[in-house]
């Protein structure tokens, strides 16, 4: 495991984009595991060191969370910038093609990558997430994202997060305790906030609307497999089912006992992710 950085550009100057690298720096397969909202790409430490085994594998900070760079200007927190660092991100590892597994967010980050002409995505993997979007879903994140709280220990965090956090299911004390060692950060005052910008709810709290990508599901032409936590509220059954009909036609697994999303920690979640990967 190896932590490394790079700039990335928006209107208001360069910013330091930090991600962890897995796996053999020589090996031809590459996959990128990209992180959701408020997450870091530390989350996908256990579905890495079992993909690193035959892949190198990169989960990256996205601008405003975990270890990289706050922006400048909170306008710029949104999926046109996101995309443009990532695109930096797969020029700086000088590969031709990559497999992109990604987590709400970081699902419709790899949706829009791999829906443009010449995508070097090879293989797609969306964490519930799709190409609709229900407001009353954006209405519950919206309630939580951005507020700065204090916490006074890293107990009160996990309690919080338990809280926020329980539709990722079920999960160890192992796991959360692994949640919270990489979802804080220290402030000055010696108490403890969480590891992103609470700027980066500006846009998420103006655009509380129904999505609808669509147009941009239907140009994917990639093989994809589409991952639902049973009881999501963000990627509905409907849209999921749809989802296999249309644009890629993806592969559908479900899990129960879950919502949004599952944490892909579990040793059945990443069985399911790596099997698929390597299918061929």
């Amino acid at each position: 495991m190896r932590q490394k950085s790079f700039l990335g550009l928006s209107p208001a100057g360069f910013h330091r984009i930090s991600y962890t690298e897995w796996g053999d720096p020589a090996a031809s397969r590459v996959i990128i595991c990209c992180h959701g909202l408020t997450r870091n790409g530390r989350d996908f430490d256990a579905l890495a060191a079992e993909l690193a085994k035959e892949a190198r594998v990169i989960c990256p900070d996205i601008v405003g969370r975990g270890s990289s760079a706050w922006l400048r200007d909170p306008a710029h927190y949104g999926y046109p910038q996101y995309c443009a660092d990532m695109s930096g991100l797969i020029a700086r590892l000088d590969v031709a093609e990559l497999d992109w597994v990604g987590t709400s967010m970081g699902g419709l980050i790899g949706m829009t990558l791999a829906a443009q002409a010449g995508t070097p995505i090879r293989r797609l993997v969306i964490n519930d997430v799709g190409p609709f979007v229900p407001k009353a879903a954006l209405l519950r994140i919206a309630d939580y994202v951005g507020l700065d709280n204090r916490f006074s220990s890293l107990t009160a965090i996990q309690t919080h997060l338990k809280k926020v956090l329980a539709p990722f299911g079920p999960l160890t004390e192992a796991q959360w305790q692994h949640i919270v060692a990489y979802g804080h950060r220290r402030r000055e005052d010696g108490t403890f906030g969480l590891a992103y910008d609470p700027a980066i709810a500006v846009n998420v709290k103006t655009a509380v609307q129904d999505w609808d990508l669509w147009a941009i599901w239907d140009r994917i032409n990639v093989p994809t497999l589409v991952l639902r936590g049973a009881d999501s509220d963000l990627l509905l059954p409907q849209t999921a089912e749809e989802m296999t009909r249309r644009g890629p036609c993806a592969k559908l697994v479900t899990w129960p006992g879950m919502g949004h999303a599952p944490a892909l920690m579990a040793q059945d979640q990443i069985d399911v992710v790596k099997e698929w990967l390597t299918a061929n």
